[in-house]
């Protein structure tokens, strides 16, 4: 186990209650190792060898490195920020049963059992009024502010008999006895330094206050919320900024909203990465049709954690594809093109760890499972580039607190190191080649 990593990995995750604290975590890091913020309301002018990134929404945020015009095309990992949660309604404050409750709903599909009993807290963003301007304010709330408790067994025999959770009735969190002390916004207010009348809007969600933790006989695994996607993102943007410089663009993309279906103008079902790509073409004077055969020369990993088989349902894996924690990387395939992944995309990552030296392992849904989907085919609908989806092995993915290996993630910031400083040229008729400088790798 590579214990720095491991203690990066989830320091990152503690920072990242939302979407947006990753964003502005992965900006940091990014500003530290020399990368220069580009607005995307300016016009661009890009210097050779260097390096840039762009956020949008303040959760979403497209990295990479530029090494002049003649580049060949674009090596692409992408991943995503968001996660299940529960998000704030306008107006929150409820009184009921003589308590005061936080009015939710709920964000992307979650596991709802593991919130109850849980210490709770509140982060995301606020808008500020400054007058001629407004401006954007991170919230974390960094004390155990709010918990939903569950119904005693004695008024619910049938608890274990299995549940479906109203979330408007059963999963509002408690913040205090009501009529008592301060309201929400005088709260919030003094938490913030921000006088209530100046916050003009926000976006607030629930986040665990359980922090992660290395356990097992052998320390093999790594508990935490979030891992589902922020284990990939950091993983991917390790890679990204330990990979040497090549002949491609090296283009390090983190999408919201991937949860509720990516269909936002920061999503993975937007055009931000195809406007960024489009942008460095243009930078680079190519024309319309040398942008196109760049693509043709270009490929994307899409990076989501997996299901690794579990130990007490193990008949609900493939029979014969059931990865495991601690196993290597995840190549996930479904015939029906919930994930990208062809014979082509495969054999091109397949070679990219056998470079980096890691072992990978591959994911299929039983038959007669329904299984979920990603960001690759969503990507790919708008910039038309070979794809591979992959992501690292967990349980309980959707809970607020999940477990993955504390192998797994060395193995994809190398893999990701070798694939950010590799090149791919298509040769036609199904032949390719792919270029990585080997003796750079050692």
């Amino acid at each position: 186990m590579n214990e720095l990593l491991n203690r990066e990995l989830a320091e990152f995750l503690s920072e990242s209650p939302t979407a947006f604290h990753a964003v502005s975590n992965i900006r940091t890091v990014l500003e530290n190792e020399g990368y220069t913020e580009l607005c995307e309301a300016d016009e661009w002018h890009l210097a050779e060898n260097g390096k840039y990134f762009t956020v949008r929404n303040g959760s979403s945020v497209i990295a990479f490195r530029y090494p002049g015009k003649n580049y060949t095309g674009f090596m692409i990992g992408a991943s995503h920020s968001d996660s299940p949660a529960f998000k704030l309604k306008p107006n929150p404050e409820t009184d009921s049963a003589g308590v005061t409750r936080l009015n939710v709903e709920g964000y992307g599909g979650m596991l709802c059992a593991p919130w109850f009993d849980r210490p709770l807290s509140v982060a995301g963003r606020l808008m500020v009024d400054c007058g001629d301007h407004m401006d954007t304010k991170l919230v974390k709330i960094d004390e155990d502010l709010c918990m939903i408790p569950n119904l005693a067994i004695h008024m619910n025999r049938d608890a274990n008999k299995g549940h479906a959770y109203n979330i408007q009735k059963e999963l509002l969190p408690v913040i205090k006895l009501a009529g008592e002390g301060k309201d929400w916004m005088t709260y919030l207010s003094e938490k913030t330094g921000i006088a209530k009348e100046k916050i003009l809007a926000s976006d607030l969600f629930l986040y665990p206050r359980t922090a992660p933790s290395v356990w097992g006989m052998n320390h093999e695994f790594l508990s935490a919320p979030h891992l589902d996607d922020l284990q990939c993102a950091f993983g991917n943007l390790k890679g990204f900024l330990a990979a040497s410089p090549a002949d491609s663009c090296a283009v390090y993309a983190v999408f919201d909203n991937e949860e509720v279906g990516s269909g936002t103008k920061q999503g993975a079902d937007s055009e931000f990465l195809k406007d960024i790509l489009e942008r460095i073409a243009e930078s680079s004077g190519k024309s319309s049709s040398r942008h196109k055969a760049d693509l043709a020369n270009s490929f994307m990993v899409s990076a989501d954690n997996a299901h690794a088989v579990h130990p007490n349902y193990a008949d609900l894996s493939d029979p014969t594809n059931h990865p495991a924690i601690n196993k290597g990387i995840v190549i996930k395939h479904n015939a029906n093109q919930k994930y990208t992944t062809d014979a082509v995309s495969a054999a091109f990552f397949k070679k990219i760890c056998e470079i980096a030296k890691v072992p990978f392992q591959e994911f299929v849904n039983r038959s007669d499972l329904a299984g979920g989907s990603t960001l690759g085919n969503i990507s790919t609908a708008h910039v038309s580039v070979n794809c591979v989806d992959i992501g690292l092995p967990q349980w309980a993915m959707h809970s607020p607190y999940e477990t993955a290996g504390t192998e797994d993630t060395e193995s994809l910031v190398k893999a990701m190191k070798v694939f950010f400083s590799s090149s791919m040229k298509d040769l036609g008729n199904g032949n390719y080649r792919i270029h990585t400088d080997c003796d750079k790798m050692k």
